[in-house]
């Protein structure tokens, strides 16, 4: 992971495959799916938050729909677990891999701009979920006769 210019620490790392698990293995409980902007859109309220607690402010910063709001919150409770782990030094790693993120998700969708899930099919073949995590395929509420 050297193609942005500088080599990435072994917690850096660690990090960020915690916080990308989270993308990978999210399935909102809404009729809408996951598209790029929503993980965008997450990844950088909850960056804002952690950025505005590393000021001492108190800011919640919350997704602009439910379905980037649960994502929001699946890094909250992520983020929480690292920093019980790691202690106070996690939160700024965080947020600025959440920008990252967010910031990838961002380019990657105006980049292909027909196709928007196009950075999280990227991630899914990076971190292909374990076959038992494989979510079931869905099937229609609609019965026919």
């Amino acid at each position: 992971m050297t193609a942005v210019g500088r080599r990435f620490t072994e917690a850096e790392l660690q990090v960020f495959f915690l916080l990308a698990s989270q993308v990978v293995r999210y399935r909102a409980d809404s009729l809408a799916p996951l598209h790029d902007e929503d993980v965008a859109d997450a990844a950088a309220a909850m960056a804002g938050t952690l950025e505005a607690a590393s000021q001492g402010l108190v800011a919640h910063l919350t997704g602009a729909n439910t379905v980037s709001e649960g994502l929001r919150r699946a890094f909250d409770e992520m983020v929480a677990v690292l920093g019980q782990q790691g202690g106070p030094s996690v939160a700024p790693l965080a947020a600025s891999l959440l920008r990252g993120l967010a910031q990838g998700a961002r380019a990657l969708h105006v980049a292909t701009p027909g196709d928007p899930v196009a950075f999280l099919t990227l991630l899914r073949r990076i971190m292909p979920l374990p076959a038992a995590e494989d979510p079931p395929e869905a099937r229609s509420p609609i019965i026919l006769p």
